[in-house]
């Protein structure tokens, strides 16, 4: 067991170094929204650039292999990006570069940033993919909209938005809307959680070996959640992906002290750890939106059966005090 765990580990350590595109400011960490970012396209394409919506909404990627220099505009309609062949900059002197660096674009906009002067280039990074925050594409306002405070059950288009590109001295837009999805009923994925943790245990007491079978499938869906949010750009996570291997790891060999601590790690990190997927709509992983809620919902279920599966298997072997004294 203990060579198993080394190996575990090892994985994870091979797999948790992300090769990921450019971004133009650190940013902050992706989360659940209720407002979804959809790009339409470019309202001239060029080949060889590529523009979508990555960590749920949160930024935009632009991915310039044309072989041109291609220009993204600010909020003045000055130069702020410049994605060249050798790499991608940023103007010191655009608003856009301080307003950018947070999702809710907090960062005070120093004097030196005027939109109307010289642009000041600052090499970011050599790679032609870059992402960046973008007030112009999501809902910025403290409060819903009108219309959704109205009717919030209802799913709304908000607006048509576009972010402006230059290549030399043609101007073009990257093309997109926004739109408010309701969340959710969350009540029904904790019942599910719920109904499905009880059917854990329940199996896993009936045929005791059903236990390492159920760890493989509750572990081997989460890991598959964990490569929708890398392919939706937000990167590996490490502890879903160390608690996915852990569940997993049960299938060949599931003492109880082992599928107690599986079974708890991977319900509470990788379960109620990303619990929020239940109250709201849009969540930052690729593919159909309602994977998230069933991996989670799986997570949770699968890992507090095993956990009690496990604590019922330790207290069952431990001597009674009165057959300990006979």
């Amino acid at each position: 067991m203990r060579r198993l765990l080394s190996t575990i580990l090892a994985v994870a350590g091979a797999i948790l170094v992300p090769a990921t595109p450019a971004s133009a400011h650190a940013g902050d960490t992706t989360s659940v929204s209720d407002y979804r970012v959809t790009v339409s396209g470019l309202s001239n394409p060029l080949d060889g650039l590529t523009v979508r919506v990555v960590e749920g909404g949160a930024r935009l990627e632009l991915s310039n292999d044309s072989g041109r220099t291609i220009e993204v505009l600010g909020y003045s309609g000055e130069p702020y990006l410049e994605i060249r062949p050798d790499g991608t900059y940023e103007n010191a002197g655009s608003p856009a570069t301080y307003i950018n660096q947070t999702l809710g674009g907090e960062t005070p906009i120093p004097p030196a940033a005027d939109p109307t002067t010289a642009p000041t280039w600052r090499r970011v990074s050599g790679d032609t993919t870059v992402r960046w925050h973008d007030q112009r594409t999501r809902w910025t306002e403290p409060a819903p909209p009108p219309e959704v405070t109205a009717a919030p059950g209802r799913p709304h288009r908000l607006r048509e938005w576009s972010v402006p590109l230059r290549d030399q001295v043609r101007t073009f837009e990257i093309q997109g809307t926004l739109d408010y999805e309701p969340p959710p009923a969350a009540w029904a994925w904790w019942l599910g959680s719920a109904l499905l943790g009880l059917t854990v245990a329940i199996l896993a007491r009936r045929w005791p070996r059903s236990a390492g079978p159920l760890a493989f499938l509750g572990g081997s869906i989460t890991l598959g959640y964990v490569v929708t949010t890398a392919l939706d750009g937000a990167g590996w996570a490490p502890v879903p992906i160390l608690a996915g291997l852990l569940a997993c790891a049960a299938i060949w060999r599931s003492p109880p002290f082992y599928l107690t601590l599986s079974g708890f790690i991977l319900a509470a990190f990788a379960g109620f750890g990303s619990a929020d997927v239940f109250f709201a709509a849009v969540v930052p992983a690729a593919g159909p939106a309602w994977f998230p809620r069933v991996a989670v919902a799986c997570a949770i279920g699968v890992g507090a059966g095993l956990a009690l599966t496990g604590v019922l298997r330790l207290r069952a072997a431990t001597p009674s005090p009165v057959a300990q004294g006979s």
